[in-house]
């Protein structure tokens, strides 16, 4: 790796100070092992294993049961196995025990290298101002068949959009930011050809506002082919 990570090792990963309080430590060569859980309302706790890895990549072995075979799981993955309401907020719904409290991974040292790994990337694909360019795309609504503008400025509406596109019944009325119906009218040919391009506004295309991948753009936590790609290629 280019970021200097390959010098580290999960013996090495955390001081002994940061982990003190943390239960169920285990330092092996590839990696650094906790205990982890996650609480659904209905179904109680479901305990894990959680892997830090150098490379900033997080895995889970689900011990929710005896029986459980559900291994190599995400983060998010996890959260939706364990029955967790509120999905899709795995930094917050996901914890680990420190000093016999639970304590939601975003509040630990635990993502150190998921936050470095993740911040290096948001640097892969950036405009000339320095923020990272998506341009606009359109996804079909399977009901009425007209085409709908998706924003990708943020990492949460490319969520939308993915999500959009892996959803074989997208419909308009699923796009959550803009009340948009299938009545609604689409958006004009004259206006599409408008898609935030920072180099031209009529761009159909270029290495300004295409992304290939990135950070922002792509999901570790998720299982499409697109993202386990990207995911496979940050390990790499």
């Amino acid at each position: 790796m280019a970021n200097g990570l390959e010098r580290e090792s999960g013996l090495t990963m955390f001081s002994e100070d940061e982990l003190r309080e943390v239960s169920g430590v285990k330092r092996v060569e590839e990696y650094v092992e906790v205990t982890c859980g996650c609480t659904s309302h209905r179904y109680g706790d479901a305990v894990g294993r959680l892997r830090v890895f150098v490379n900033g990549y997080l895995e889970i072995t689900c011990e929710c049961t005896p029986g459980c075979q559900e291994d190599k799981l995400t983060p998010s993955a996890f959260e939706k196995h364990s029955g967790r309401e509120t999905a899709r907020k795995w930094k917050n719904n996901v914890w680990v025990i420190v000093n016999g409290e639970k304590v939601p991974l975003f509040k630990t040292v635990l993502l150190k290298y998921y936050n470095k790994v993740s911040k290096a990337a948001n640097g892969s694909h950036r405009s000339q101002n320095g923020r990272a360019c998506h341009r606009d795309e359109f996804v079909r609504c399977t009901r009425c068949n007209k085409e709908r503008r998706f924003r990708l400025r943020t990492k949460e509406e490319c969520r939308i959009h993915h999500d959009a596109l892996a959803d074989a019944n997208w419909k308009c009325s699923d796009l959550p930011y803009d009340k948009i119906t299938c009545d609604d009218e689409e958006e004009r040919a004259s206006r599409r050809v408008y898609r935030g391009c920072t180099r031209s506004p009529t761009c159909k295309g270029c290495t300004s506002c295409v992304c290939f991948g990135c950070d922002i753009c792509r999901f570790s936590e998720c299982s499409c082919q697109t993202c386990t790609d990207f995911t496979n290629n940050a390990k790499a």
